[in-house]
């Protein structure tokens, strides 16, 4: 056990066995010459005189329609609702693609791991220790009202955020130590001597807010009056909980600016939310959206018949996903006493059946997750190199052995729903940690039954609860699922009042600072934030810090494969499943380029509303 009194020996003696951590400097040195763009290690694959991205169109046309079925959420975002065009607080329930309202200072590429480029900035200084940061303003850039952005607005955005931002930003913010107007078209942006390598990144990406705006409105509440912004969209018509759409800005300042050319091509984006699947899915049939990604294993496999997609009107493509997978799966609550033990996760674990769902439910579309760097270089294999394990080492003793030799993998089924090897293994587990059979009801150690509610939103996932569900009470646990509308379940999960909920955390590929928000102890007693599970381990902290040190790709890689290690020693989450492709599905009324960005589904990004074909099918 890792305790609070040595966590600090332990954070020490992973640094000092670390080879690339970063040095703490406490003064700057010269800001260096203009530069068009920035990375986590400074590389870039475009040059300063680039023209557009090579994944875009840049003569595609302007116009049209594209509409989807919501599918993604952002901080405080829900998959089936919205009240609010406040998107960056821990109130309410932000409406999805809000941030198509505003410009950032510098705007990615989608064809590399963490690349940015100049948009409201047309350039960066940045000092040889990284701790300072020099933007330069372009003139043009403009708020919706014909304001010039400034350096005031940008300054104001920035400390507003890391004060009363969502606590997912906050936490990313809290390296990020200020920014100064120099003058009107100057912004210089202050870090921490250990800052993470994406935190620069993460400023440089958020959204510039007008100052003069919210000295008018309250920015920490929730609210339905759309926000003044800068970017390629605005908002349009809003019908709360149901629809919201973006109109196209035709005279935005940014169109013709390497990083905007053959994006943002259409004239209205517009999001409909669904409380159910089903609903949406026929929704799709009847042409009420013309854009889905298909999730549900069964609809995809089963529900592809009806006229439209025999026709061809319906057109439907798989597109591979590079980006790392992350872990889906779902997550116990540690800190509620019952989820404490690591036997009790690990029996949970093994009382999972993966084999009979994936073939029963999901008509054998997925793979396991075991890594939460699922699909990618960075996820742990096999037994540690010396490279992990002179970061593993310090801890040795401390943590389970097993994270010194072959990373845990879940048991493999024989897809029954009742696998006697997988259930002795299970129901052993249970004995050790104190728990017993009474009457064929698993009791806790007090003597109080051991009861378990699953919490959920999602009514698509009741067959996959419930079939674990079943499993589970082989053991003699009493569980139960309980499905809350989303505003309820998004109060519950943000409050950690929950024993049990289905979450999936993903990384960018050069993953950082938001390492935090999902592993670290600071996190784990923050509302709001994404570490559900509750993990509060010094060595976990320590291993994040490593990552947000290493100086290069292969030592971030290293260090990642070292933390997946840990991790999934801890046993914290039961691992669901994966798919390393986007299954979608359009009405066929759109083009799109021929290659598409490596890290990006690049859609609606990219594409663009194809007029013969509308016409051909009746409209747009």
């Amino acid at each position: 056990m890792i305790t609070r009194r040595n966590a600090l020996i332990l954070s020490a003696g992973a640094f000092a066995a670390a080879k690339f951590n970063a040095p703490a400097l406490a003064q700057d040195v010269a800001l260096d010459a203009d530069r068009h763009g920035m990375s986590a290690f400074g590389d870039l694959q475009y040059p300063a005189d680039f023209a557009n991205f090579a994944y875009v169109n840049p003569n595609a046309p302007k116009g049209g329609v594209f509409s989807e079925a919501v599918s993604s959420r952002g901080y405080n975002g829900s998959f089936l609702t919205f009240d609010s065009l406040n998107a960056y607080i821990l109130k309410g329930n932000g409406a999805l693609g809000m941030d198509y309202n505003f410009a950032g200072l510098m705007a990615r590429s989608a064809d590399e791991p963490d690349a940015m480029y100049g948009l409201a900035a047309k350039s960066v200084r940045i000092t040889d220790n990284g701790l300072t940061y020099r933007f330069a303003l372009r003139p043009e850039a403009k708020f919706h009202d014909g304001t010039p952005i400034t350096a005031q607005d940008v300054v104001w955005s920035l400390t507003t955020l890391k004060e009363k931002g969502h606590p997912i930003i906050t936490q990313l913010l809290r390296d990020f130590s200020g920014a100064e107007a120099i003058d009107d078209r100057t912004v210089v942006a202050k870090f921490g001597a250990r800052r993470g390598r994406d935190v620069p990144l993460f400023v440089a990406g958020l959204p510039i807010f007008s100052k003069a705006f919210y000295a008018k409105n309250e920015f920490d509440q929730t609210t339905l009056t759309p926000p003044l912004g800068s970017g390629a969209y605005k908002v349009g018509r809003v019908e709360v909980g149901h629809f919201i759409e973006f109109d196209r800005v035709k005279d935005w300042w940014g169109a013709n600016l390497p990083v905007s050319k053959g994006l943002n091509n259409f004239d209205t984006i517009r999001y409909e939310y669904y409380r159910d699947r089903e609903v949406a899915f026929v929704g799709f049939t009847a042409r009420n959206y013309l854009f889905r990604e298909e999730y549900t294993a069964r609809t995809w496999a089963t529900r592809y018949d009806f006229p439209a997609f025999k026709d061809g009107r319906v057109k439907r493509d798989i597109i591979p996903d590079e980006t790392p997978s992350g872990a889906q799966g779902w997550f116990m609550n540690m800190r509620r006493e019952k989820f404490k033990d690591r036997r009790v996760r690990e029996a949970l674990i093994n009382a999972f059946d993966f084999e009979l769902i994936n073939k029963n439910i999901m008509y054998g579309a997925y793979k396991r997750t075991h890594s939460v760097f699922q699909n990618s270089p960075m996820m742990a294999t096999g037994k540690p190199d010396a490279a992990e394990l002179a970061l593993l080492e310090p801890f040795r003793g401390k943590l389970p052995e097993e994270v010194f030799g072959e990373p845990y993998v879940p048991p493999v089924t024989d897809g029954s729903g009742q696998d006697r090897r997988a259930l002795r293994l299970a129901s052993q587990l249970l004995n050790d940690a104190g728990t017993t059979l009474k009457d064929g009801k698993r009791m806790l150690s007090d003597g109080q039954p051991f009861v378990i509610e699953f919490l959920s939103e999602e009514p698509s996932f009741n067959p996959h609860h419930l079939a674990y569900i079943k499993t589970l009470e082989a053991l003699g646990l009493q569980a139960t699922l309980r499905v809350v509308d989303p505003v309820q379940y998004r109060k519950r999960v943000d409050d950690f009042d929950f024993d049990i909920t289905v979450e999936r955390m993903s990384f960018s590929s050069t993953p950082g600072d938001s390492l935090r928000n999902y592993f670290s102890s600071q996190a784990a007693a923050t509302k709001g934030s994404r570490n559900l599970a509750g993990i509060a381990d010094p060595a976990v902290d320590a291993l994040v810090d490593l990552i947000i040190a290493a100086r290069t790709r292969p030592e971030l890689t290293t260090a990642c494969k070292a933390l997946d290690r840990v991790v999934r020693a801890g046993r914290y989450w039961v691992p669901q499943w994966y798919l390393a492709s986007h299954r979608i599905a359009y009405w066929d009324v759109f083009a799109h380029p021929e290659r598409q960005p490596r890290y990006s589904r690049g859609i609606p990004d990219t594409w663009w509303a194809d007029k013969e074909k509308a016409a051909n099918l009746g409209g747009g």
